[in-house]
C-alpha cells in the first residue's frame, strides 16, 4: 500500500513538472562551428532522456559481452555445487537409514565434487563405518586433523574408532589432545576422566574436574560430588601409608558430598584413630541421617576399640535414631545385639521385618535361634529362607555387584557408578567378598555365569590403581559362625535337640550339603 501511494506521488510530480515546463514556452539555440541548432525546451528535454536511456542501454549491452564468460563459470560452478550439496543431503540421509551402497556413492560423488569440505569427509567416514571398513574410516578421520575447523571432528572418529577394536592407549591419546584442545568439549574431558580413574591417577583425575567446571561443562554441585569422590579414593588408597594426609583428604571429601557413605566413614575412622572420637562421631552422624549404611555403623562402632559391646550397642543404638525408619538402621542393631549376646534386644529389632525379611535378616535370625536356644531346626529353616529371601543392598554399577565401594565402575570406568541399592537378579558381575582388602585393585577373573560384556571390559592397561600403590588393610569385622544345615527330608525328624555331644560332626555333613554340586 505504502509503495502505491509512493508510486501515485511521483506520477503525480512529473506532470505537475511537465505543465509546469509547457506553460512557459522557450528556446534553445546551440551555435557551434558555423552550425545554429534552435529548438524549444520541451523537445530539448526529451532529446536528452532519449540519449541518456540509449546510453544506459549501450553500456548495458556492453558489459553483458565482457563479463558472460565469467558469469557463465559462475553459473556452472554453482550448478556443481549445488549438486554436490544434494548429493551430501542424499548420502546422510541414507546412512541414517542404513542404505550402505547409496551412502558410499554419494561419500564419492559428494567428495569428488565438494572437495575437503567438512559434511563430505564426514559423510565418507559414516560410509566407512557402515561398510565396516575400519581403516579406511579411521584415515578419513585422520584426514580431518589437517584442517582446523575438522580437527576436532576427527579426534572425536578416532577416539570412537579407539574403543571399538578396544585400543585403550589410542583411545586415551585422541581424547587428552582433544580436551588440550577445548577444555569446553565434555566428551572428551569425560573419557579423559574414565581412564584416569580406572587407572587410579587420582591428582590428574582432579585437575580434569577442575578444568570442566572452570569452563562451564558441569555445574558446581556436581564438580564438588566428583572432588569428593577422587578425594575419598585418594584418601582409601593411602589410608595406611599415610594416615594424616588421608585424613586432610577425607575431611574435605566430607565436607563437598556429606552423603559420600565411603567419605564419612574413611573420615570416621580416621578421625578416631586420630585421638579425635567426637568429630569423628559428628561426620558420621551427619552421612547417616542422610544415608544409612552398614559401613557407617561399623566405623560407628569402632570408635572406641577398648570399648565393650554392650557399650558398642548403646552407641549404635544411638545412631540408629538419627534413622530410625531405615531398615539398615535394624540391621545394625541386630548385629550389635548378637555380638553383644543381648538377643531380646536383636529379636525385638528384628521383629517389624519378621514378614519379609532380607538374606542379612535371615541369617541373623538362624544365629540367634542357634545361639540363644540351641534350636537348630529352626536355624535351618531361617538359613533355607534366606536363599529366596529379599537381597540386602549392596554396591551396584553398570550391572556389576561389589560389595564394597569403589569410586569408578570397572565395566566402563564411570565415576562415581556405583549406588546402594538392591542389585539385580541376575547380577553382572560376581559378588566381591574382599575387593577393597587391596585398596582399589583390578577385579578379580569373572565366572562363567558373567555375561562375556563384563567379563571382557577390564584389561591390562586399565587398573584401578597403579601397580606399585601399597594395599589397604582389610576392615576387620567380628567373626561370626554361619549357621549352615539342611533342610529335612520327609522322612527325617530333624536333629534331637537333647543330643550335644557330636554337633561338630553334623555341622560338618550339612556344610557338605551345600557345598555340594548342583
Amino acid at each position: 500500500m505504502i509503495r502505491i501511494v509512493f508510486f501515485l506521488l511521483a506520477v503525480t510530480a512529473l506532470a505537475l513538472g511537465a505543465m509546469w515546463i509547457v506553460e512557459r514556452p522557450g528556446e534553445i539555440v546551440l551555435t557551434w562551428q558555423g552550425w545554429r541548432i534552435s529548438t524549444s525546451v520541451t523537445v530539448a528535454l526529451i532529446a536528452l532522456a532519449a540519449l541518456l536511456v540509449t546510453a544506459i542501454v549501450v553500456w548495458s549491452l556492453l558489459r553483458f559481452f565482457v563479463t558472460a564468460p565469467g558469469n557463465l563459470s559462475m553459473f556452472l560452478t554453482e550448478r556443481r555445487r549445488a549438486r554436490g550439496w544434494r548429493a551430501l543431503s542424499r548420502g546422510m540421509i541414507a546412512a541414517g537409514a542404513g542404505n550402505l551402497a547409496l551412502a558410499r556413492n554419494s561419500a564419492n560423488e559428494a567428495q569428488k565434487i565438494l572437495g575437503h569440505e567438512p559434511l563430505a569427509m564426514l559423510l565418507a567416514a559414516q560410509a566407512a563405518q557402515l561398510d565396516g571398513d575400519a581403516p579406511r574410516a579411521e584415515a578419513e578421520f585422520r584426514a580431518m586433523l589437517a584442517q582446523p575447523e575438522t580437527r576436532l571432528l576427527g579426534l572425536r572418529g578416532l577416539y570412537l574408532e579407539a574403543r571399538r577394536r578396544d585400543d585403550h592407549l589410542a583411545a586415551r591419546d585422541a581424547a587428552e589432545e582433544a580436551a588440550k584442545s577445548d577444555a569446553g568439549i565434555l566428551w572428551a574431558s569425560e573419557a579423559l576422566l574414565e581412564f584416569q580413574s580406572i587407572r587410579g591417577e587420582w591428582d590428574e583425575a582432579i585437575a580434569t574436574v577442575e578444568r570442566e567446571a572452570k569452563a562451564g561443562a558441569i555445574d558446581k554441585p556436581m564438580m564438588k560430588r566428583r572432588r569428593a569422590v577422587l578425594l575419598t579414593a585418594q584418601g582409601l588408597t593411602i589410608e595406611h601409608n599415610d594416615p594424616s594426609k588421608a585424613l586432610v583428604l577425607a575431611r574435605e571429601a566430607a565436607k563437598l558430598a556429606p552423603s559420600l557413605v565411603p567419605a564419612a566413614a574413611l573420615a570416621g575412622r580416621l578421625e578416631a584413630r586420630d585421638g579425635s572420637p567426637r568429630r569423628a562421631q559428628r561426620v558420621i552422624e551427619k552421612a547417616w541421617a542422610i544415608a544409612p549404611h552398614p559401613e557407617l555403623a561399623e566405623s560407628y562402632g569402632g570408635l572406641r576399640p577398648q570399648d565393650a559391646a554392650k557399650e558398642r550397642l548403646l552407641r549404635i543404638k544411638s545412631l540408629a535414631r538419627k534413622n530410625a525408619e531405615h531398615p539398615e538402621a535394624t540391621i545394625a542393631i541386630a548385629r550389635a545385639a548378637i555380638d553383644a549376646q543381648d538377643f531380646v534386644a536383636a529379636r525385638e529389632a528384628l521383629l517389624p521385618f519378621a514378614a519379609n525379611p532380607t538374606q542379612a535378616m535371615c541369617l541373623m535370625m538362624a544365629e540367634l535361634e542357634a545361639l540363644d536356644h540351641g534350636d537348630h531346626g529352626k536355624a535351618r529353616e531361617w538359613t533355607v529362607r534366606a536363599v529366596r529371601a529379599k537381597r540386602d543392598l549392596a554396591w551396584v554399577a553398570d550391572g556389576f555387584i561389589s560389595e564394597r565401594w569403589l569410586p569408578a565402575s570397572p565395566v566402563t570406568g564411570r565415576l562415581d557408578a556405583f549406588e546402594w541399592k538392591e542389585p539385580p537378579v541376575a547380577p553382572a558381575g560376581p559378588i566381591l567378598e574382599h575387593v577393597v582388602e587391596q585398596g582399589f585393585a583390578k577385579p578379580a577373573p569373572a565366572p562363567a555365569a558373567v555375561p562375556p560384556s563384563v567379563a571382557a571390559k577390564p584389561s591390562e592397561d586399565i587398573l584401578l590403581v597403579p601397580e606399585d600403590a601399597r594395599p589397604r588393610a582389610p576392615v576387620k569385622r567380628p567373626a561370626i559362625a554361619p549357621i549352615i544345615a539342611e533342610p529335612p527330608l520327609p522322612d527325617d525328624p530333624g536333629l534331637d535337640p537333647e543330643r550335644d555331644d557330636d554337633a561338630e560332626a553334623s555341622k560338618s555333613v550339612l556344610r557338605g550339603w551345600f557345598n555340594r554340586p548342583a
